[in-house]
């Protein structure tokens, strides 16, 4: 008697089958994870954590010279109204930088996802938010949010 001999393996349509569910799968995975939310979430993070990095540095400088912020050794008057926190003169921005860097801070941060934003020296830089002082001494500063656009991120002390 002849015994027949069995192949053993797996069939096209099993390995077909199997691969649909691991796409399957992974795409639920995908859309569940969402990482465009995710990175978005995160820089937005890490914009807060900017904006409380500058208000901390400008309480420093703040309280080391009792209640008047200083600027390159001379007194400086911030903004009542929002003005943009980069180098240069302009009516539409705040020269910060002298204030702060190198003193409070090693270089000013900027934000992660504005066109444009960087750190090249005190008096070259673009954070991408912005700074005002209101009529009752409260700092904010602020930046444009990913997560929810029409919203911005405010800081205040």
């Amino acid at each position: 008697m002849e015994k027949k001999k069995r192949k053993r393996g797996f069939t096209l349509i099993e390995i077909l089958i199997v691969i649909g569910l691991i796409a399957l799968l992974a795409s639920t995975v995908l859309v569940a994870v969402n990482p465009a939310r995710q990175f978005k979430f995160a820089r937005d993070t890490e914009r807060k954590a900017h904006l409380s990095t500058i208000l901390n540095a400008l309480g420093q400088n703040l309280a080391e010279n009792q209640g008047s912020l200083k600027c390159d050794g001379s007194l400086a008057t911030l903004p009542a109204t929002y003005k943009e926190i980069k180098s240069g003169s302009s009516t539409t921005s705040f020269d910060l930088g002298p204030c702060l860097v190198p003193e409070y801070l090693a270089k000013m941060p900027f934000d992660p996802g504005y066109v444009g934003a960087g750190f090249v020296s005190e008096a070259d830089y673009d954070t991408g938010y912005s700074i005002l002082q209101d009529t009752e001494g409260h700092i904010s500063v602020s930046s444009k949010s990913e997560m929810t656009p029409l919203t911005d991120i405010v800081l205040t002390r």
